[in-house]
């Protein structure tokens, strides 16, 4: 059993194994040895360190991951044996032979701020492509002036474009390989860089000393000094424009943080409210009885899968959680530049839970949608004997007092209780149609649907429709609402009621019959909405009123206009009563009642009750 030794390296703390960290401190005590006597030891051994530091970062795991000698020796490897540099053979007597390394590597953009004018975007752009930095900035002049479009992409480019800080990035630049030798290069060439620019301006100092006390210098020295100045004003310009620039990078870097501040706020906000409220959810999910205070399409999910709703709920809330919770960690990131990260280990348990629960909402939606796939009619016909083409039938629509008390048709399914206190489930889509016949007596169809995933299925849910209707003393009195057995499923369950009269009958709509007889032209309904409460006289395929208002008196004072088209297709009437006007796909009617719209996925109803949109499809 080894030993494990805690280092700090560059700034950044290992677990080593005792071996691996014996023979990395050989290592560097040996690089160190070798640079005994260079310019820029210091900062040689701290790039050269940071560069290992570096590397190791690359093959470090998790947290508690240990270095070990094959991590050291790979370090070695890329970094070059000190041998090369005239150290000591026996230091590393069990170290294999090095093959001659490659001189170049790979190359990364960075920005060169060391020989940039503005933020070092042309100078890293001519490095990583192998062309002149000059000829960078003339392309970028032609995209300035000659389509415009160059300083937005320069600023992108100085934005996303990290800067070349370290020696390590430097040479990566350059795309040279990052071993000993050209860290030592590269600092070596700093500062003789540096020496020479003392040089030059000493010398410049000397030269216009020479030059105000003796007028009579040669001509070599004059010129060696106005080369001298020419290269000192120079980089006196380009330093001048380097700090200018630099100083607006600053401003629009600080905005540009304050904004990432503000989205990151935004995200921890928004990511922390959804997981909340998603926890809350699945708890009351759990205590809660689902088939009240949940929508009934996600109890359907359930019902039609097996899938206990527990599961399901648990499915939604790692579906829709897990990505509100990565959307509250991004923003923490963002505000906080040293967030300790939650592990790989927690962030593929998230990704593998996330990938579960949608595999098992698609199951499940599948499973849902062919339980729709049949549909069934369970019709019953019935003879109203006391109803001929003599008499006069009016016909009701009959609310309930302790549920579905409101006139109006909707698909979607409720709870109630009976007179009894017992639970039931109820929808008020009943579709309410007249027509006229040739029989002598009138008759009453009523049309059961239902859906299921086979035949019998849905045959069997339309025959438990439970729906009553009543004939008295010619008055016929129709439910407003069907009813199911509350452990059915919901499978688009409707009614619809045909009444045939016969020629020469009177009907008598009431007013609450309005809104179930808003039929499109398919369903071939004689009575139009704005019929109510009229005597209408039944000929063949029409109704004719007997007690409307006159629409044709034409005084000088009252101008009214009667227009009634109507085909196969289409029907327009226009009259003192309103607008109407129908086609296959959608209506529109403007009366005193209002104002309604009707297409294949939308109604739009404007009353005295307000402004009333559906879109449920189901209504059409």
């Amino acid at each position: 059993m080894n030993k494990t030794v805690n280092i700090n390296l560059a700034g950044i703390f290992y677990h080593i194994d005792e071996d691996a960290y014996l023979k990395l401190q050989r290592y560097l005590e040996a690089i160190k040895r070798s640079f005994t006597d260079s310019q820029g030891r210091s900062e040689i051994i701290a790039d050269i360190e940071a560069r290992i530091a570096e590397l190791f970062t690359e093959r470090v795991k998790h947290d508690k991951h240990v270095i070990g000698i094959k991590e050291v020796d790979e370090i070695i490897s890329i970094m070059g044996q000190p041998e090369d540099y005239l150290v000591d053979d026996e230091i590393f007597e069990d170290e294999p032979k090095q093959s001659q390394t490659h001189k170049t590597g790979s190359k990364k953009l960075f920005r060169d701020t060391d020989n940039s004018y503005i933020g070092g975007v042309s100078a890293g752009l001519g490095h990583y492509f192998g062309i002149n930095a000059t000829w960078v900035r003339l392309a970028w002049i032609l995209l300035v002036f000659g389509f415009g479009t160059g300083i937005f992409l320069y600023i992108i480019l100085w934005i996303l474009i990290p800067e070349a800080k370290t020696t390590s990035d430097k040479i990566i630049m350059t795309g040279e390989r990052v071993t000993i030798s050209n860290i030592e290069k590269k600092i070596r060439d700093g500062f003789e860089n540096v020496s020479e620019s003392v040089k030059n301006v000493d010398f410049q100092k000397h030269g216009d000393k020479i030059k105000e006390g003796f007028d009579t210098v040669s001509d070599s020295i004059s010129d060696s000094v106005k080369r001298a100045k020419t290269n000192t004003q120079g980089n006196r310009i380009k330093s001048s424009s380097k700090s200018f620039f630099d100083t607006i990078a600053e401003v629009i870097m600080f905005f540009l943080k304050l904004f990432a501040k503000f989205i990151g706020l935004i995200l921890i906000f928004t990511g922390a409210a959804t997981v909340i409220a998603l926890i809350v959810g699945l708890i009351s999910a759990s205590v809660l009885d689902h088939s009240k205070f949940f929508n009934s399409d996600i109890a359907d999910l359930s019902n039609a899968s097996g899938a206990p709703f527990w599961l399901l709920a648990v499915f939604i809330f790692f579906a829709l959680a897990i990505p509100f919770f990565m959307l509250f960690y991004l923003g923490l990131k963002i505000l906080v530049n040293n967030l300790k990260s939650i592990g790989n280990i927690a962030k593929f348990t998230l990704l593998g839970l996330w990938i579960l629960s949608v595999i098992g909402l698609s199951v499940i939606g599948a499973r849902q949608g062919l339980s729709y796939s049949e549909k069934a009619p369970a019709i019953s016909t019935k003879s109203l004997e006391t109803v001929t083409a003599k008499d006069t039938l009016v016909i009701s629509m009959k609310a309930n007092d302790n549920f579905a008390e409101n006139f109006y048709r909707n698909s979607s399914f409720d709870y109630g209780y009976n007179n009894n206190g017992d639970e039931v489930t109820y929808s008020q889509d009943v579709r309410l149609i007249i027509k006229s016949t040739r029989d002598s007596i009138a008759k009453i169809k009523v049309l059961k649907t239902a859906r299921g995933a086979t035949y019998e299925n849905a045959k069997a849910r339309a025959n438990n429709i439970s729906y009553t209707y009543a004939i008295r003393n010619n008055e016929l009195l129709l439910d407003n609402h069907l009813r199911i057995p509350n452990d059915d499923q919901k499978r688009d369950q409707r009614v619809e009621i045909t009444v045939y009269l016969p020629i020469g009958s009177t009907v008598l709509a009431n007013e609450n019959t309005y809104r179930y007889h808003r039929n499109d032209s398919r369903h071939n309904d004689i009575l139009d909405n704005g019929m109510e409460n009229y005597y209408l006289k039944v000929e063949n395929n029409k109704l004719i009123c007997s007690d409307c208002p006159a629409e044709n008196d034409n005084t000088d004072d009252d101008f009214k206009v009667n227009i009634d088209i109507n085909n196969k297709n289409a029907k327009l009437k226009i009259n003192d009563s309103g607008i109407e006007a129908k086609n296959k796909n959608s209506e529109l009617e403007i009366n005193k009642a209002g104002v309604k719209a009707k297409s294949e996925s939308v109604n739009v109803t404007i009353d005295e009750s307000g402004i009333k949109i559906n879109s449920d499809t189901a209504n059409q």
